[in-house]
């Protein structure tokens, strides 16, 4: 599934919880909540009272300003201090992160650093060809000599997380985002309640069913898109789950999948093309959108939020599905908005070995600390703490007094009232952070947030949180040995991984379209061919070289 920007889907919704915060309920520290506006008082290591041990870097006790890089057009970093959380950071712990703009051209920013030699502090991007060409040019900061001076990240990353993320020298340059140790996701089939109670409350477990009510919904709702893929049709590599046991979304974005102890072509997979078969049905049926590989983002939600979507399926299911429910139950309190209901497969396919989702304990994407730094030691000390539990807390839910106060005995925040009451300024908090989450730690985020959802009664859960939990989380696929599989675009195997993938998105798209099912495999073995004639046998090779290596280093058979 081509996966979108993270600060719309995390995988994750650990980045926005703030699409329906909880309602009122007595869970919290009773009195203890402050105000929005107090000023909550430091913690003792952020006075800086903390002496140093081991000659390490104490955060609160001198200046700490850094120049950070955000390598993605669509990045803005935020104003630093004009929230309360790093307000707080900036006040107590004397640091300061000054943003370089890229203009929305983060490209060709970074290679314009990169040829002047004048670099920020810190890069904050994608992991892979980036990263490895900042290294092989020796612009790079290891941060092994930190791993145990600071061990947060080495505690809640884990050695197998850290050992995928180190470049070919065998050392680590790459500080993950939003890491796990447990799984996680958005990504499923949502239905419209409201259309399924009327029409009788179908079964929809198999293909055929989901097909069946489809039929039923656009002969009844002529004016309700019956299923919705989502944008670039995430919807249909989803449905590409449904045809085989274990047979995981992550193999379309690789375009490679498993045969005996190699990787081999998806474009000549058997069940990738009948997948594509059933999908082309729907479109010809009209039972799908038809504009499903161009629509925007926008496009998708208004549908949605005006109840004219039957069934959704995309990664951002529990996003859009909070969203959605929020916008009808406003036009209309009674209406029971949308929920989540098991994959649908094939027949004969075990239901739980169907994974619409998938996730990979290196997370989203990474930071690295470049040698233009002035103290990288201070730098890592600082990305170490917002990894650990009082930055994430800090991080996701602001400072502590407003929204929480004190820990659990597991370090988990003990909400205040305020959680509970203030929704409007607990979400405008959380939107304002979301672009800060630079070092998220998915696995304590979450479990903060399951806590909390699994003590309220049912009418008073979090929507997304409630759906990761009983269902995406549950059909999530750990990917992590497919990672890191992309050769460097200089590379002849990287040269050659372009052409097959314009190629196989070219013929997708095509696929979808075509005029009948027997089309959809002329136009695969025209692929299929083109591909192999690009070079598509070398990157498989290559891929197949890079699975063993990640295979071996997570102990997986």
């Amino acid at each position: 599934m081509i996966r979108i920007r993270k600060t719309v889907s995390l995988s994750v919704s650990v980045l926005m919880t703030s699409a329906l915060v909880l309602s009122a309920c007595g869970n919290g520290d009773k009195g203890a909540a402050a105000s929005p506006a107090a000023t909550p008082k430091p913690s003792e290591a952020a006075k800086g009272t903390a002496a140093p041990s081991d000659g390490k870097f104490v955060l609160g006790q001198k200046p700490l300003e850094l120049s950070f890089y955000g390598n993605y057009d669509w990045y803005n970093m935020p104003v630093w201090g004009a929230d309360a959380a790093t307000k707080w950071i900036q006040d107590n712990l004397k640091v300061t992160v000054k943003p370089i703009p890229n203009g929305g051209k983060a490209a060709q920013k970074l290679s314009t650093m990169i040829a002047s030699k004048e670099l920020p502090d810190v890069i904050w991007g994608d992991r892979g060809p980036d990263v490895e060409k900042l290294r092989e040019a020796g612009m790079l900061v290891p941060l092994d000599p930190y791993l145990d001076k600071y061990p947060n990240l080495k505690k809640w990353a884990g050695d197998a997380t850290l050992n995928m993320l180190r470049s070919p020298d065998g050392k680590l340059y790459q500080f993950p985002n939003w890491y796990t140790q447990r799984p996680n996701g958005n990504a499923g089939y949502m239905i419209n309640k409201k259309i399924y109670d009327e029409l009788g409350s179908p079964k929809l477990e198999t293909l055929d069913e989901f097909h069946n009510y489809l039929k039923l919904v656009k002969s009844k709702y002529p004016d309700v898109t019956p299923f919705e893929p989502g944008i670039q049709g995430q919807g249909i590599d989803i449905l590409y789950s449904a045809f085989a046991n274990d047979n995981p979304v992550t193999h379309i974005p690789n375009r490679a999948k498993p045969n005996g102890d190699k990787l081999g072509s998806i474009i000549a997979d058997p069940v990738f093309r009948e997948s594509l078969q059933f999908a082309n049905k729907l479109y010809r049926e009209k039972l799908m959108t038809q504009d499903a590989l161009t629509q925007t983002q926008d496009q998708v939600k208004e549908k949605i939020n005006n109840g004219k979507v039957a069934i959704y399926a995309s990664s951002t299911g529990t996003e859009m599905g909070s969203a959605g429910t929020q916008a009808l139950k406003a036009k209309d309190p009674s209406h029971p908005g949308y929920t989540f209901i098991w994959p649908v497969r094939k027949d004969g396919v075990d239901k739980d070995k169907v994974w619409p989702g998938h996730y990979n304990t290196l997370g989203w994407n990474v930071a690295v600390i470049t040698k233009t730094a002035k103290d990288p030691e201070a730098i890592f000390a600082f990305w170490d703490w917002m990894t650990g539990d009082e930055g994430s807390r800090t991080l996701f839910w602001g400072p502590e007094g407003m929204y929480w106060k004190g820990t659990d005995a597991d370090g988990s925040p003990k909400f205040t009232d305020l959680y509970f009451s203030d929704q409007k300024g607990l979400a405008k908090l959380m939107n304002d952070l979301i672009n800060l989450q630079w070092t998220g730690n998915t696995t304590y985020i979450d479990t903060a947030k399951s806590k909390v959802e699994a003590a309220l009664p049912e009418d008073k859960k979090n929507y997304e949180t409630k759906w990761q939990s009983e269902v995406t989380w549950k059909t999530s696929y750990n990917w992590t040995q497919f990672v890191n599989m992309s050769p460097l675009p200089n590379t002849p195997e990287g040269i050659a991984n372009q052409s097959v993938k314009d190629i196989f998105l070219t013929a997708r798209a095509k696929a979808i379209q075509a005029g009948n099912e027997a089309d959809v495999i002329t136009i695969m073995d025209k692929a299929e061919k083109d591909a192999q004639a690009a070079g598509y046998d070398k990157v498989l090779q290559y891929q197949t070289t890079k699975w063993k290596e990640n295979k071996q280093k997570l102990g997986v058979k």
